[in-house]
C-alpha cells in the first residue's frame, strides 16, 4: 500500500485464476438468486471493485440503481436492455438513476468495473411482474427464460 492509501501494485491474471462464486456468498450485488462472480481486482480505499459476472440463460436483472457507477463491457452472449440487443464488445454505463430492466435470454458474462457501493436497490413486486420483451435464440436460452419466467410466476427471486 502506497502512503496515498491506494494500492498501485500490477496485477495479470489469466482467467482461470480467479474462481466463479455465487453472489450471495459475499452479497455483493442484491440481485435475483442465480449470478455468478468472479472478483479480479477490489481496492476498498478507492472504492473501486473490478469483477466478472455471469447470468444464466433466461435470467432478469430486475431495474435498479445504486449508490455508485459501473461500466460493463459485454464478454460473452447478450444483454438485452434500453431497446437494444447487446453482444460482446458492446458497452453500458450506469449511475445513481434508475436502469433496466436487463434481460439474458441466452445468458451473459460480463467485465464490469463498479465504483462505490455494488448493491442493487430495486423492487420485488415490479420484478415479479416483468413481461419479457426479447425472444432467447438458443435451446438453452429457450428452456432458461421458460424456468425463469415460472420462478417469477411462483413469486421466486
Amino acid at each position: 500500500m502506497s502512503d496515498d492509501g491506494f494500492d498501485h501494485s500490477f496485477k495479470a491474471i489469466h482467467d482461470h485464476e480467479a474462481e466463479w462464486e455465487d453472489d450471495d456468498v459475499r452479497g455483493l450485488l442484491t440481485l435475483p438468486k442465480g449470478v455468478k462472480v468472479k472478483i479480479l481486482n477490489h481496492d476498498p480505499v478507492m472504492g473501486r471493485i473490478d469483477m466478472k459476472q455471469r447470468f444464466p440463460a433466461g435470467y432478469v436483472e430486475p431495474a435498479h440503481f445504486h449508490d455508485s457507477y459501473h461500466s460493463i463491457l459485454v464478454t460473452k452472449g447478450r444483454m438485452c436492455v434500453a431497446g437494444k440487443d447487446l453482444l460482446p464488445g458492446d458497452y453500458v454505463f450506469g449511475w445513481d438513476k434508475m436502469h433496466g430492466p436487463y434481460e439474458y435470454p441466452d445468458g451473459c458474462e460480463v467485465f464490469i468495473v463498479y465504483m462505490g457501493d455494488t448493491s442493487h436497490k430495486w423492487e420485488k413486486e415490479q420484478h415479479l411482474k416483468h413481461e419479457l420483451e426479447w425472444k432467447a435464440e438458443t435451446d438453452e436460452g429457450k428452456k432458461g427464460v421458460e424456468d425463469h419466467v415460472q420462478q417469477r410466476k411462483e413469486g421466486v427471486t
